[in-house]
């Protein structure tokens, strides 16, 4: 595998060039098409919002947002870890104005991962925010540690088999990570529905983990998002005055508020945004 070095003075230049990028890993308890329509609504919400984003499928499985994009183009991170791509040909541009990669399919080695942390470090580098697919593994960590020591959002939607999965993951996070932030973000469910939810699982984490969790908001169940998936495009653009378009709206401006703020690690939640407190 060749190896891959970061110039470390370049490194800097860009850390005082502007602030540190930050990395916001994904963890769902929805369907695999809910969670892939969230992810690619945020990161074309955050780019035409004015932020640099990657969108990247860390899921071992071909269950992630680029499903299919490593066969439909250049291949993954890994194979440009190798050498055997070029990161211009793995990393794909959207109409939308943010890139998607996927970073391998299957297990990797120690070896391996550590040629894709310092490629993983380059490309955030580039970006003010990398949105990040991932999957916890059979220890309960995340694919890269990179990911552990950013933000961690779960997502959940309005059902009782969510929830419940939901807290499962969180637990999971808290078993590996320790006490640590971790935000939840809750889709297909109005202000007032997604704040009980968030409250429940928040009073349970507290309780049973003395974990405090925090909200970044919800996203409304919407059959413009419905419509516009089903149409290959993202709610704000195919309709830009729906329910589901105003949150992601919001959620970017959220996100985007923080990523200009230079120093220090970041907060898991926006700007102090929260939900039925």
């Amino acid at each position: 595998m060749a190896s891959i070095r970061i110039d470390q003075a370049e490194g800097l230049r860009r850390m005082i060039a502007k602030p540190a990028p930050r990395v916001l890993t994904f963890l769902s308890a929805t369907p695999d098409h809910e969670k892939s329509a969230t992810l690619l609504n945020l990161g074309a919400s955050l780019a035409r919002a004015g932020s640099g984003v990657l969108l990247l499928d860390a899921c071992a499985t071909a269950r992630g947002v680029g499903a299919g994009l490593d066969r439909m183009h250049g291949g993954t991170l890994l194979q440009a870890a190798r050498a055997q791509a070029r990161l211009a040909d793995v990393v794909l541009p959207m109409p939308q104005g943010f890139g998607i990669a996927v970073m391998a399919r299957g297990s990797t080695s120690a070896f391996e991962r550590e040629h894709l942390s310092a490629l993983f470090a380059r490309l955030s580098l580039d970006n003010d925010i990398v949105l990040v697919d991932a999957e916890l593994d059979a220890g309960n960590a995340l694919p890269l540690d990179a990911m552990g020591e950013g933000d961690i959002v779960v997502q959940v939607e309005d059902s009782p088999e969510s929830i419940t999965a939901a807290y499962a993951l969180i637990k999971r996070v808290s078993e590996r990570y320790g006490r640590r932030p971790v935000s939840v973000l809750v889709t297909g469910a109005g202000i007032v529905r997604a704040g009980m939810i968030y409250r429940n699982i928040a009073a349970a984490a507290r309780r049973y983990l003395a974990l405090e969790l925090q909200s970044i908001g919800s996203v409304p169940h919407d059959e413009h998002l419905v419509r516009a998936t089903r149409l290959g495009r993202t709610v704000i653009d195919a309709f830009p005055l729906a329910g589901a378009s105003v949150a992601f709206r919001d959620l970017a401006g959220r996100f985007s508020r923080c990523a200009m703020q230079a120093g220090g690690r970041r907060s898991a939640l926006p700007c102090g945004a929260t939900i039925g407190a």
